[in-house]
């Protein structure tokens, strides 16, 4: 069989119907008829399947096999993710590889069709999608993967195949880093695992209103890192519900064309950021281990395990990846005014005080985000309003805004967001 005849591209896991389609494209004439269709409408389904779980449309066939080479990561691959064209002898195996590509987008299924009494076959040959379907990539994402197949299906010869492809890593990269733009560490067989975060918000920088400043060291520092620059740690301290997690989310929206990426880690999983850190320290992404609403009791000493991984451990820390924290605390892990009492158990009063200290301390960058006045919250609210589409006299709007501010967790600019969310579902 072909398949096995690649050599960078091979062993695709969990990918029975790429055998299934290849065995039948090679031996559907020696097999019996009845046999093979049944093998031909297994493939249908499944090949209708993945339309419905990635959104693809058109050729399914190609989409399919498009979508096989933009999750493969392998040594071509991944040399080429955000950074281009490779050079070396791995070229002359995978220009081998995209002729065998090249014969499966090229195949004629017209005599299968016949051979086998199996017109069914060309739903999937001309499929149209739901807008609704896809579970898995983004919609930009999903139309990049359907233009990716349409574009190798129409390259004239195997080498425009591969530059096709290459060119397609260099702009997205491979695989799960390369097709998504954030990420959670999820506890698997065999250790952490890190898995796509499928839906992430679509905020903007510019959709929080205010914090011009705070909203400027951040992208500063983030801007640096990505670059290439020297950039440092960020903690985002302050006020709850003062934009501090919108920020982080508006930056993996903002930089992802840029190669970066944001992995979400909670304070639980802190044991796990060594393993995590040493899956990613190699590939060509910038990484942003992302930490939200990190605080500490006396009695947790999982900062322990953020403390070694930041600065304090022998292992140079990649120069690829960051960790944004955001909290409501200035020092992270909860502070008593018995740290500082002169008569206390504690014989070595200042050596709790810096050890409590020196976590905030690896933070390169602090970013205080606080509570807006009454003049900003209605200017947030104004705004909001405006964005919008809220129809309301002005001074109606902000007597209606003063009104939910002072039940529902007073001035913020989460607080704001709620009331005019809460204004849009009485619209009609």
């Amino acid at each position: 069989m072909k398949q096995r005849q690649l050599i960078v591209y091979r062993d695709f896991p969990g990918e029975s119907l790429l055998e299934k389609m290849t065995g039948l494209m090679e031996n559907y004439g020696e097999m019996d008829r009845g046999e093979a269709a049944g093998e031909l409408y297994d493939c249908l389904h499944e090949l209708l399947e993945q339309a419905g779980r990635y959104g693809f449309q058109g050729n399914l066939w190609h989409c399919y096999l498009a979508h096989l080479l933009v999750n493969h990561e392998n040594s071509y691959s991944m040399g080429c993710e955000i950074r281009g064209p490779v050079e070396g002898t791995v070229n002359g195996a995978v220009l081998h590889d995209m002729e065998i590509f090249r014969e499966w987008y090229q195949y004629d299924f017209g005599p299968m069709e016949a051979a086998l009494g199996v017109p069914q076959l060309e739903l999937a040959l001309r499929y149209e999608s739901s807008q609704r379907e896809s579970r898995v990539y983004n919609t930009r994402i999903r139309a990049r993967i359907c233009e990716l197949a349409g574009k190798l299906a129409r390259d004239g010869s195997a080498r425009e195949m591969k530059d096709t492809l290459t060119e397609f890593y260099r702009e997205y990269g491979v695989g799960k880093f390369g097709l998504h733009k954030s990420f959670r560490i999820r506890q698997g067989k065999d250790g952490a695992e890190i898995e796509p975060i499928l839906n992430i918000a679509h905020v903007k920088l510019e959709d929080l209103v205010g914090y011009e400043i705070p909203k400027k060291k951040l992208t500063d520092n983030t801007e640096a890192f990505v670059a290439g620059r020297k950039a440092n740690n960020c903690l985002l301290f302050g006020d709850a519900g003062t934009g501090k997690s919108s920020c982080i989310k508006a930056i993996a929206n903002e930089y992802y064309d840029r190669g970066l990426r944001i992995i979400e880690v909670y304070k639980h999983q802190l044991e796990y950021l060594s393993e995590c850190i040493s899956r990613i320290k190699n590939r060509n992404y910038r990484f942003i281990i992302y930490m939200d609403d990190l605080s500490f009791e006396d009695f947790e000493t999982e900062y322990k395990y953020l403390k070694a991984v930041i600065e304090g451990g022998l292992e140079k820390k990649p120069e690829n990846v960051l960790i944004y924290a955001t909290s409501n605390r200035r020092h992270l892990i909860r502070e008593n005014y018995s740290d500082k009492e002169e008569i206390r158990q504690d014989m070595h009063t200042s050596d709790t005080v810096q050890e409590k200290l020196s976590l905030v301390s690896r933070f390169g960058v602090t970013i205080y985000f606080g509570a807006p006045d009454r003049k900003q919250f209605q200017d947030i609210v104004t705004t909001l309003a405006r964005r919008n589409g809220v129809e309301l006299d002005q001074e109606e709007l902000l007597a209606q805004a003063n009104k939910w501010e002072l039940a529902h967790g007073g001035l913020s600019g989460r607080c704001a967001q709620q009331f005019i969310d809460y204004l849009l579902g009485r619209m009609p």
